[in-house]
């Protein structure tokens, strides 16, 4: 579906008390909700001619069938496929490395569902050294299909609770060394923290899955989980994906290349990302050659973000050829950003030990929507660190609003050339005007008009 037809104009605005009042109906064939996204793209797993392999369901939430699990795979590995039924659920109580699959598929109608015995886990969890990761197993081989219309459950819930040490709670799907991952229709639920890493793999597909992340309880909250990061990865697609995760919708590290998304509805978080890269002192990252179409992003941080880290030991890289073409944005902090001054760095250390990390060939096309007043009347922010090279840098066919009612302004720093549209630097007067004029912006809700 093209962006163009369904979102043609945006909703007139009305604003009461600083607050923006919703008018208009959704806009037609634009999900709101899973049900939703389902009926708009539905999805039911297709037989295929291959032998089938059956084991049994777990009898309670505690009856562990890992070495079951472990020894289907074996059995329909080399062609075949392990079917978990629907209506069953798969308790996973073990680190399981699944690194010696080949050519087999796993369809998923039932529930697995991982064990929240944090110590077991911390204990026993595979690590990679990227970022101190954690995770439940790790798959590996080539030409490895996981589909149907089941659950891949994390009980992330009394992870994010956990207030020890946050950077070792278990990412609910690992991959290494994969050729031709395939992966399609499940809901990956309730990740404890990133939903998915892929790690030097080749030819990797997420089609028609459901991501989310939300917590029963009061006062927890999803933390860190990701839909997807990857690292050391080449040929990534990603096509008609649900994400509400309260994180990143999409957040390819370092190394990554060749990626096409189509079809992605993001709500709340931090949208739809780039990065981070250029973290490690002394090592080079690039993520290169990006194609990022017909998103819908809502209530979130950013609409299209490209990140880098700054600090005293960080390492260097680029960001290069990369298009965001027709991207709605409902209520987003910023609608495109580029933040060369992450993580958590005090602006006074990003200036005295700026990010090396070059961002060339960008293009943000065809955006329509609002921010949500946090900052005013200013509706992109594009910051490049001054050792690093920003050019080339385009903004084409922008039709957005400031949903505090002033003259949408876009922010530059250290940006070569001209963007398409009049850019300013945040101490003009222009932009210090335009970011005391924050108002207050109704949440878009998900059940009911969230993609004005």
């Amino acid at each position: 579906m093209k962006l163009l037809t369904a979102l043609a104009v945006v909703s007139s605005l009305s604003t009461i008390s600083g607050t923006l009042g919703f008018k208009s109906a959704p806009r037609v064939h634009v999900p709101r909700s899973i049900s939703e996204f389902r009926a708009r793209h539905p999805y039911e797993a297709q037989h295929e001619a291959r032998s089938v392999v059956t084991i049994r369901p777990s009898a309670n939430d505690t009856d562990d069938i890992s070495d079951e699990f472990v020894k289907g795979l074996h059995a329909a590995n080399h062609g075949g496929t392990l079917h978990l039924l629907s209506n069953e659920t798969y308790v996973i109580g073990k680190a399981l490395d699944l690194t010696f699959l080949d050519n087999i598929h796993v369809r998923l109608d039932g529930e697995i569902a991982f064990t929240t015995n944090k110590s077991y886990w911390l204990a026993n969890g595979f690590h990679h050294p990227f970022q101190n990761a954690t995770t439940f197993w790790k798959w590996g081989g080539p030409n490895i299909k996981i589909y149907g219309e089941g659950t891949l459950n994390g009980n992330g819930e009394s992870w994010w609770a956990y207030t020890t040490d946050t950077s070792l709670r278990p990412i609910l799907f690992y991959a290494q060394n994969t050729t031709n991952l395939q992966i399609e229709g499940i809901h990956f639920k309730d990740s404890p923290c990133w939903n998915n890493l892929i790690v030097t793999s080749k030819n990797t597909s997420f089609k028609d899955v459901v991501v989310t992340a939300k917590a029963q309880k009061s006062g927890v909250h999803p933390k860190n989980t990701d839909v997807l990061d990857s690292l050391n990865l080449d040929t990534l697609t990603m096509e008609r994906i649900w994400s509400h995760v309260g994180d990143d919708c999409f957040s390819p590290k370092p190394n990554t290349s060749n990626i096409h998304v189509n079809d992605l509805y993001c709500v709340g978080g931090n949208g739809v990302s780039l990065g981070s890269i250029g973290q490690y002192s002394g090592v080079y990252d690039y993520i290169k050659n990006v194609l990022i179409e017909n998103v819908w992003v809502m209530n979130s941080n950013y609409g299209a973000l490209l990140k880098s880290w700054a600090g005293p030991d960080v390492g260097y890289g680029i960001i290069d050829n990369v298009t965001f073409r027709n991207i709605y944005s409902g209520g987003n902090q910023y609608l495109g950003s580029i933040d060369s001054c992450y993580y958590l760095v005090d602006s006074s250390e990003c200036a005295k030990y700026p990010s090396q990390v070059n961002v060339t060939n960008i293009r943000f096309e065809n955006f329509t929507g609002y921010n949500n007043g946090e900052e005013g009347n200013v509706v992109a922010s594009l910051v490049c660190g001054a050792s690093s090279v920003c050019e080339n840098i385009t903004f084409v066919d922008w039709n957005v609003k400031s949903a505090c009612g002033g003259d949408p302004v876009y922010i530059c720093e250290g940006i070569t050339g001209d963007i398409g549209v009049p850019c300013v630097n945040s101490s003009d007067p222009i932009a210090v005007s335009a970011k005391k004029a924050t108002c207050t912006v109704t949440d878009a809700v998900a059940t009911a008009t969230p993609w004005l």
